[in-house]
C-alpha cells in the first residue's frame, strides 16, 4: 500500500504553474508555419535585454498536469511547444512532456539550457537558447546539456551585434554544432535587420540557418488586422 493509498491519505496532483495556454503559429525552428498550441510556464531565473515576455516572470496559476492537457486538447493541433520563462524550472513539466508524446503530440522544448536537460524525453525536439554575450545572460549555459543531445536536438542564437555573432560562430565551431545538428541565427528584433545577419551569415561562410521570428511579422502592429 502507498501513502496515498493509505486510509486518511489522498493523493495530491502534481500542479504546474502557467502563465498562459494559446493557439498560434509557431514562429521559430525548423517546425516554424505549424500550427501550435503553446503552453507558456511561469518563471524565469534569466533577464535577457530583449526578453518579450517579462510578463510570464511572475504571472501565472497553478494547474493539473490533466487541466493542461485537457485545454491542449481542445484546439485540436498535432504540435505542442512547452516554452517560458523557463519550463525546466518546474519538476513537474518533465512528465507532463512524457504525457504529451504517449498521446500522439508532436512536442517540443524551448529552453536556455541554464538547467539540466538529462530528464527531457527523448521524443521531445529540444531547443536550446544559447545566451549571447549582449543578452545579458552570457555564460549561463550549462556545458554538460551536450552530453544530453538527441539527433534532433536544435540550438538557437538570438544575435544583437557583430561581437555576437563572432561569439555564436565561435561556441559552434568550438563544440562542432554545425555540423551535427540544425543551428538557427535570429537577428534580435528591432537591434539588427534580417538583411545585416544574412548578409553576416553569406560573408562569413556560415553553415548556419538564418531564422526570422515569423510570429513577430504576423502579429505584428502593422499587419494586425489585415
Amino acid at each position: 500500500m502507498t501513502l496515498a493509498e493509505a486510509p486518511g491519505k489522498t493523493s495530491v496532483e502534481p500542479m504546474i504553474k502557467i502563465n498562459e495556454i494559446f493557439h498560434s503559429i509557431q514562429g521559430e525552428t525548423s517546425y516554424v508555419g505549424y500550427p501550435t498550441v503553446f503552453v507558456r510556464t511561469t518563471a524565469c531565473n534569466l533577464r535577457c535585454t530583449y526578453c518579450d515576455t517579462k510578463y510570464s516572470y511572475y504571472d501565472g496559476e497553478l494547474l493539473s498536469q490533466e487541466d493542461i492537457i485537457t485545454k491542449i486538447q481542445s484546439f485540436g493541433a498535432q504540435y505542442v511547444c512547452l516554452t517560458g520563462g523557463e519550463p525546466l524550472l518546474q519538476k513537474e513539466i518533465f512528465p507532463l512532456m512524457s504525457q504529451l508524446c504517449d498521446l500522439g503530440f508532436i512536442v517540443s522544448l524551448e529552453t536556455s539550457g541554464s538547467k539540466s536537460i538529462a530528464p527531457v524525453d527523448s521524443r521531445v525536439k529540444t531547443i536550446l537558447d544559447v545566451k549571447t554575450p549582449d543578452s545579458g545572460a552570457a555564460d549561463s549555459f550549462l556545458l554538460e546539456n551536450l552530453q544530453h543531445l538527441q539527433k534532433h536536438t536544435e540550438f538557437k542564437f538570438v544575435i544583437c551585434s557583430e561581437k555576437d555573432f563572432d561569439w555564436s560562430e565561435n561556441f559552434c565551431r568550438q563544440h562542432d554544432l554545425l555540423k551535427n545538428f540544425t543551428v538557427l541565427y535570429s537577428p534580435s528584433y528591432g537591434q539588427v535587420s534580417e538583411r545585416w545577419l544574412a548578409e553576416k551569415i553569406l560573408k562569413k561562410n556560415s553553415t548556419a540557418r538564418l531564422q526570422l521570428q515569423l510570429h513577430k511579422y504576423i502579429w505584428s502592429p502593422e499587419t494586425r488586422g489585415v
